[in-house]
C-alpha cells in the first residue's frame, strides 16, 4: 500500500467506528479495533483494555438510550511503516427520551488513535477520546454499570502543550 492508501483506509476506518456505534452493529468493531486495543474515553469516564469487553460495554451504554449519532470529521493521518496515528474530531448526540430534563445530550471533543497494520488491515489499537463541550441535558449519558460520565472539559491545546496527544507527538518525532 502507498502512503496515500493508507490514510485512505485509516479514513475509512475511522468512519466506520461512528456508524458501528450507530447501527449498534458492534461486529464492525472488529474490523476498527484490534483485539488488544486500550480504549480511554474521558466522556464515559472510563477506560476498556480488550475487545470484548469494550464492546459488551458499549452495546450495554447504547441499548439504554433510544438514538445517537456520532459524527467524525477533520481526521488527519500520519504513517510510520505498519504504525500510524489518527487525529479527529467527533460530535455526538444522545437521545433518551425518558431523561427528565430533556431528551437530547449533545457533545463535541476529539479522538487521538494509535493504530496497527495487521493481517486483517488497520485497526486501532489505543483510543482517547476527550470531551471539548457539551450542551442539553447532562442526565442522558446517565450512569449504568461502569459508566460515569465525566463532563469535564478538555482544551486541546492545553494536552499538545502538556505533550499529550499522541498524534502531534508522532508529526513532531518523524520532522
Amino acid at each position: 500500500m502507498t502512503n496515500t492508501e493508507d490514510k485512505a483506509a485509516i479514513t475509512e476506518l475511522l468512519n466506520l467506528y461512528g456508524f458501528a456505534l450507530d447501527a449498534h452493529a458492534w461486529e464492525l468493531f472488529d474490523l476498527v479495533f484490534s483485539e488488544d486495543v486500550t480504549a480511554e474515553f474521558g466522556p464515559a469516564g472510563n477506560a476498556w483494555i480488550g475487545l470484548e469487553e469494550f464492546k459488551r460495554s458499549f452495546a450495554e451504554f447504547h441499548e439504554t438510550l433510544d438514538s445517537h449519532q456520532h459524527t467524525m470529521m477533520g481526521q488527519l493521518v500520519h504513517v510510520d511503516g505498519d504504525r500510524a496515528n489518527a487525529f479527529s474530531y467527533g460530535n455526538w448526540l444522545l437521545i433518551r427520551e425518558a431523561a427528565e430534563g430533556g431528551p437530547t445530550w449533545t457533545g463535541t471533543g476529539w479522538y487521538d488513535d494509535e493504530l496497527v497494520r495487521t493481517e486483517g488491515g488497520w485497526r486501532i489499537q489505543r483510543r482517547v477520546c476527550r470531551l471539548q463541550a457539551w450542551t442539553g441535558n447532562p442526565f442522558v449519558p446517565v450512569p449504568n454499570a461502569e459508566h460515569r460520565p465525566d463532563m469535564e472539559l478538555n482544551v486541546l491545546r492545553e494536552h499538545a502543550e502538556a505533550g499529550r496527544v499522541a498524534y502531534l507527538n508522532a508529526v513532531k518525532a518523524s520532522r
